[in-house]
């Protein structure tokens, strides 16, 4: 049985080829979150973003997450970089440029709190100052 979303080929409903929206990375490593530290910043109410362009012809959006000890304990700095995350796959694709990298930091008791559809509309408008 194929399920209803299934493309049909027959009717030529096929699916594109290749994704238009650029894939997202992660940064993992300490120099790159460095590297990160000593570019472009913006800080909005929910969190606070660095960006960097790459000197790399690697199409890939990079991005790091990290919340400090002052965000709160263990549940409430993963509930955070937890939100953080789905905010940056949601946004990114769609906002963020290809070959940078950004590293969005937590907030204390703002970025747990914080209802997601003005954290989307943070990080939008942190991208829009440091893209502007």
């Amino acid at each position: 049985m194929t399920p209803p979303e299934a493309p049909d080929i027959a009717a030529g409903n096929t699916p594109p080829a290749v994704s238009s929206c650029p894939k997202l990375g992660i940064l993992r490593k300490r120099p790159d979150f460095l590297a990160a530290a000593r570019a472009r910043r913006q800080g909005t109410q929910g969190m606070m973003v660095q960006a960097r362009p790459r000197d790399d012809d690697d199409p890939t959006i990079r991005v790091g997450f990290t919340c400090s000890k002052k965000v709160g304990n263990a549940v409430a700095r993963n509930r955070a970089k937890r939100r953080l995350r789905e905010v940056a796959r949601l946004v990114l694709p769609e906002v963020g440029r290809p070959g940078w990298d950004y590293v969005l930091i937590g907030r204390f008791e703002a970025t747990a709190a914080r209802p997601f559809t003005d954290l989307q509309g943070d990080l939008r408008y942190a991208l829009k100052k440091l893209h502007g």
